[in-house]
């Protein structure tokens, strides 16, 4: 049993070294020097951004350590680490897509309830939809006590957000269907402080009970955040209810 799972490591590292080699490394200078640009309020990147995502994604490799029952590998994270660090070495910025996507699809599998895990996680982890975590907002930094977004309560039994979020990476792009925000705010009357914060699920695009794309959410992009480096995963501001309401 154990040569049996040798074997399979040593081929899903050899497949992440090949991949990490053919479709991340050739276009990590071209991804700093042609960086993302804001168009008419979309996103425009370079197209090998996404033929590398769609690579990662179709190979297992965001749900490569989850169980057999959502898709998964059940890859240890030593043998996640070690794949994950020949797409990190070869395009860091690209390889933020992907990465992003399992960690906000893993706050989903742990504190997530059934219909959510239904709706978002196969969505997640097959690379529909790619995930971010929005925390950092423009007057408080990382100082996640002093928030402000707020979430507000519908008698339809979710919550209406309000707020702004910066340097929110992959917070906007054109290589998936969807973006999943894992959003910190807020809900009127809670604890002051970092006790008060709750997490809420906000997609780009609303959802129907199949988990498939429908009308646009009230999350705008207000901006892209030029950095020295690490240019092709972007770095978003954005605006949570202001132009319409945010889900």
């Amino acid at each position: 049993a154990f040569n049996t799972c040798r074997r399979t490591f040593d081929a899903v590292i050899e497949t992440a070294d090949k991949m990490a080699r053919e479709k991340f490394a050739t276009h990590n200078s071209a991804a700093d020097k042609d960086e993302p640009k804001f168009v008419n309020g979309q996103v425009e990147m370079l197209p090998q951004v996404k033929e590398a995502f769609d690579a990662y994604a179709q190979a297992g490799f965001i749900a490569g350590r989850y169980d057999y029952e959502l898709g998964g590998m059940q890859l240890p994270e030593s043998v996640m680490a070690a794949c994950n660090g020949f797409f990190t070495a070869a395009n860091p910025g690209t390889a933020g897509y992907p990465f992003l996507t399992t960690a906000a699809a893993n706050l989903i599998r742990v504190f997530g309830n059934e219909q959510q895990k239904t709706t978002f996680l196969p969505n997640m982890l097959s690379g529909r939809f790619s995930g971010t975590m929005a925390l950092t907002e423009p007057h408080a930094g990382s100082s996640l006590a002093d928030i402000r977004t707020s979430a507000s309560p519908t008698d339809e039994g979710h919550y209406l957000i309000k707020g702004a979020k910066i340097y929110i990476s992959g917070g906007e792009q054109s290589i998936t269907d969807n973006i999943v925000h894992m959003v910190l705010a807020k809900i009127k009357g809670a604890p002051a402080g970092v006790k008060g914060i709750s997490l809420f699920i906000v997609p780009k695009f609303l959802v129907d009970d199949e988990g498939n794309p429908t009308e646009r959410n009230g999350v705008s992009l207000a901006g892209l955040i030029h950095k020295l480096g690490y240019r092709g995963t972007t770095s978003t501001a954005l605006s949570f209810g202001d132009d319409a309401p945010c889900h």
